[in-house]
């Protein structure tokens, strides 16, 4: 027969063992809708990547890894701009962050078919802009790929999108030179028909002078 003292205890460990408390927070804070700066932008493309910056300060110069994560190209709904932009894997911190422009080409590095060097002359990582050449590798030349076929259909969407744009400012300025030449041809009738009027005012006024005497 088990001991009454021991099984008492046996039963008061297992309801420790099991006991969860609950404690309600001294401070009660209101939950904050933090904002990614990207709800105004379409998601194009994203894959995971590693990126590379190419630092010309250091002596001598070298590629330095500068973070390892999901790469996207993202389209502002309203502008139609589109740029990359890279986070870090859980920090989120932001390694690559720049427009995407019609000069900008990626080409091999060291003939791997799996990475991309490109180069741009406004990268906001660090907030402030400044030119960086960059490189990204992915897991596979499939992924490279895909990368590529994608960055290359922004650009020439970019490309028609400036087109587009120099077309409009060429029709704005013709309708704004028409209607300048427009503005001049009516203040020039408006001249003739008030000289024609003046002329006419004079002549009357002259008859009317020299009958009056």
């Amino acid at each position: 027969m088990a001991d009454p003292k021991e099984q008492d205890d046996h039963e008061t460990t297992v309801e420790d063992s099991n006991h969860d408390p609950h404690f309600e927070p001294i401070v009660s804070l209101p939950e904050q809708d933090v904002k990614t700066l990207e709800e105004d932008e379409e998601e194009l493309f994203k894959m995971r990547a590693k990126l590379y910056r190419f630092a010309s300060e250091n002596d001598p110069p070298e590629w330095k890894e500068r973070g390892t994560g999901d790469v996207k190209l993202l389209k502002h709904k309203e502008k139609g701009t589109i740029r990359l932009l890279m986070r870090r894997d859980r920090t989120l911190k932001i390694c690559a962050n720049h427009h995407i422009t019609t000069a900008m080409e990626l080409k091999p590095n060291a003939g791997s078919d799996r990475a991309w060097v490109w180069n741009t002359l406004a990268d906001y990582a660090d907030e402030c802009p400044k030119p960086e050449l960059l490189a990204i590798r992915f897991l596979n030349a499939e992924n490279a790929q895909k990368f590529k076929v994608k960055f290359d259909e922004c650009k020439e969407e970019i490309r028609k999108s400036l087109e587009g744009t120099s077309n409009t400012d060429s029709a704005n300025k013709v309708a704004e030179k028409l209607e300048e030449l427009s503005v001049k041809d009516k203040a020039s009738e408006g001249k003739k028909e008030e000289t024609a009027e003046v002329r006419l005012l004079q002549s009357h006024t002259s008859k009317w002078y020299y009958s009056d005497i």
